[in-house]
């Protein structure tokens, strides 16, 4: 392969990042990267393990001298979140990813990049293949489907893992150490559109500009959700024309991204409304603008005349305006005590038409189960006043913190010998699979680090690669220890 990433160490990780990044790994398409990784591990003459749903496990050996420490598992998952700017060609399904390099951040060409979790990917392999590091036995862990509900971590057989000590390549960023993470849940909504032939005056609505971001590491940015703001004003119209009807809708493409982009036409009932709701439509634009100037400065909304030829029911289009209207969305509940840390919210992430039916998909998050609960009730009343089924799905745990974890302290030692500064550790909002391995696995002492990432299930996810060599020294200079 002819290698672009110059100049960066280990030169190793990069070269790996490179090959993984050619190979199209969405949630659901890892079949490839996990043969990739088996035909890895045989050429390294490791023993690799690979399950039905493409999970890989590949096991090394302790280095001599390490035969009597405890073996280490260390994690990440081979998906990636599969995003790209509305302008950008680019299958998902069969093109790898185009990097770009500016500087000591690493890009892709309008798509998402890969680093989340492509980094862990690449870590393990250089570790892996490095046969001058001290270690105990390893069993490299890369699961599938993290991205859409933890599939791969739930489905993982764990008899095959004896470690009890877990280190997850998913989270963190220099300097930094996750130890504890919320669990999360997709709620789907489902209610018949009824839809009728029409030959209606109506307006495309389109919200633009927005930044989006990961709908755990980015909830509390108060960021547009274009889903939510495309219900706000569909809602302020029909306040002004009541008989206006939804004749499509869409926004989003991934529960766990804060949608950036919604598409909406609504249908009026004579050609002379068309003026007066682009007006309406461009106070609330206006409105919006002064509310996100901070967060989402590039905000903007397009509004074109067009002609519905098919409208929802009337029922079924008012009830969902008035659910998109009443849905909660973002940040519900912080731990003031704790410096304000987020431990409840949702996000409206998908709204698509299938079957005749318009569907709506959230994605709540809590590190407190009872929350969880309340937010589970809020939603299916929500779904049954306005005429929505519910189902409930891709369920996964918080991982809770543990006060004595004899792993951190020993990332704590050695980070302070390696850079003479203090660890920080912490709770996320995000979703790791290290609260469905300490279910799996009885004991299992856990932490989370990672490199400098930006902008994760965005088009704009960007890699510190200057970030990656500390890590990498963190994580082998804790395996060292360990003797």
């Amino acid at each position: 392969m002819d290698y672009q990433i110059k100049g960066y160490e280990p030169v190793a990780f990069f070269h790996h990042f490179e090959e993984i990044s050619a190979i199209p790994r969405g949630s659901g398409n890892e079949e490839a990267i996990s043969a990739f990784l088996v035909d890895f591990a045989e050429k390294n003459g490791l023993c690799a393990y690979r399950d039905a749903v493409f999970n890989v496990v590949i096991e090394k050996p302790a280095s001599a001298g390490y035969e009597n420490a405890p073996a280490v598992m260390l994690q990440g998952h081979t998906d990636m979140v599969c995003e790209k700017n509305v302008d950008t060609v680019h299958d998902f399904l069969k093109e790898g990813i185009k990097l770009v390099q500016e500087g000591d951040i690493l890009r892709a060409d309008g798509t998402t990049l890969g680093a989340d979790n492509g980094v862990a990917v690449a870590l393990m392999m250089t570790i892996l293949e490095d046969k001058t590091l001290c270690h105990p036995k390893l069993t490299c862990v890369f699961t599938v489907q993290e991205e859409t509900g933890l599939t791969g971590a739930k489905e993982l057989d764990g008899s095959k893992i004896d470690a009890r000590l877990l280190i997850n390549l998913d989270s963190g960023g220099l300097g930094h150490a996750t130890v504890s993470c919320a669990g999360g849940m997709r709620v789907r909504m489902r209610r018949d559109a009824n839809y009728v032939s029409a030959n209606q005056p109506a307006l495309h609505i389109a919200v633009r500009g927005l930044q989006g971001g990961h709908s755990g590491v980015q909830i509390h940015l108060g960021r547009g959700n274009a889903n939510k703001l495309m219900g706000r004003m569909l809602f302020s119209l029909r306040e002004a024309f009541p008989e206006l009807t939804v004749s499509s809708i869409a926004g989003g493409s991934k529960d766990n991204a804060i949608p950036r982009e919604c598409d909406a036409v609504a249908a009026f009932t004579s050609q002379e409304d068309l003026s007066r709701a682009e007006e309406i439509i461009r106070a609330i634009e206006q409105d919006i603008k002064a509310e996100l100037a901070e967060s989402d400065p590039g905000f903007f909304v397009k509004v074109e005349p067009c002609t519905a030829e098919r409208v929802m029911e009337k029922n079924a289009s008012d009830a969902l305006v008035s659910l998109l209207y009443l849905a909660p969305n973002g940040v519900c509940d912080r731990n003031e005590q704790a410096g304000g840390f987020v431990v409840r919210s949702l996000n409206l992430g998908v709204i698509y038409e299938e079957d005749g039916k318009v569907v709506l998909v959230f994605a709540p998050r809590s590190s407190v189960a009872s929350l969880q609960e309340e937010t589970r009730k809020t939603l299916c009343f929500l779904a049954d006043t306005f005429g929505f089924s519910t189902e409930i799905g891709e369920e996964y745990p918080g991982w809770a913190y543990n006060p004595d974890s004899p792993l951190r302290r020993l990332f704590c030692e050695v980070w302070k010998e390696q850079t003479g500064e203090e660890l920080c550790c912490e709770a996320i909002h995000a979703g790791l699979e290290c609260g469905l391995f300490t279910e799996k696995l009885p004991g299992l002492d856990a932490i989370a680090v990672g490199v400098d990432e930006s902008g994760a299930h965005t088009p704009q996810e960007s890699l510190d690669m200057t970030t990656v060599r500390p890590v990498y020294d963190l994580v082998c200079g804790v395996l060292k220890k360990m003797k």
